[in-house]
């Protein structure tokens, strides 16, 4: 559905764009840019994750094995599912079924409630366990005196990535309650094409956070 059919003095466009189309563009490659710096951010953090697994296989290959793969592939199998709801609610809202776009809105919303509720009660567990990051590490099921190192990069990469899935929650809470007062139709629903870019990053990421951890061998 193009952007263009709405016509320039749209509520929704602002004063210094053209029109519909032009904003949504300029929309587009605003997010692009800022995924762009998500995708850098956390490509440092993969840097380090290499470095270190390069320096202590032997390390990450017995510390993979207190992870919980079934809570880690459940996880990854709920994002999935995540981001085919999250597009199913943007092709409603082009469709102009605003009321589907809501429900497959939460749905997403749920996922990601359900992803963060697993995660807590890994991180819970750890923690009794005394697997906490760096010097408060106690934690005495491995023998090797770096054990902490393979479990700080777990928490720092597993932990930002769950912020994003916070700061993912909200902005779709938004777009909903946005979305029931009628801010969006067929002619109009770039924020929540624009939420849904940075949701697919999120899954994304989460996809190659699982096998780095979970599935060492």
């Amino acid at each position: 559905m193009s952007h263009s059919s709405a016509a320039p003095h749209d509520s929704h466009v602002q004063h210094h764009f053209v029109d519909s189309e032009q904003q949504f563009e300029s929309a587009k490659l605003g997010m692009w840019l800022f995924l762009v710096t998500e995708i850098l951010f956390f490509g440092g953090l993969f840097v380090a994750y290499i470095v270190y697994r390069a320096w202590n296989p032997e390390l990450f290959t017995k510390a993979s094995v207190q992870l919980d793969t079934m809570m880690g592939a459940a996880n990854t199998a709920v994002l999935i599912f995540s981001s085919l709801t999250m597009a199913m609610s943007i092709r409603e809202i082009q469709l102009n079924r605003v009321k589907r776009s809501i429900i497959y809105m939460g749905i997403t919303i749920l996922c990601a409630v359900f992803f963060m509720v697993v995660k807590y009660f890994e991180y819970t567990h750890k923690f009794h366990l005394g697997i906490f990051p760096g010097e408060n590490y106690t934690f005495t099921g491995i023998d090797d005196p770096q054990a902490s190192i393979f479990f700080s990069i777990y928490y720092m990469m597993t932990g930002l990535h769950g912020i994003h899935v916070i700061i993912g929650i909200g902005l779709i809470g938004w777009l909903m309650l946005k979305a029931r007062k009628g801010a969006f139709s067929s002619t109009y629903y770039t924020p929540i094409e624009i939420t849904g870019l940075y949701w697919h990053l999120v899954d994304i990421i989460w996809i190659f956070l699982f096998p780095l951890f979970y599935l060492i061998e």
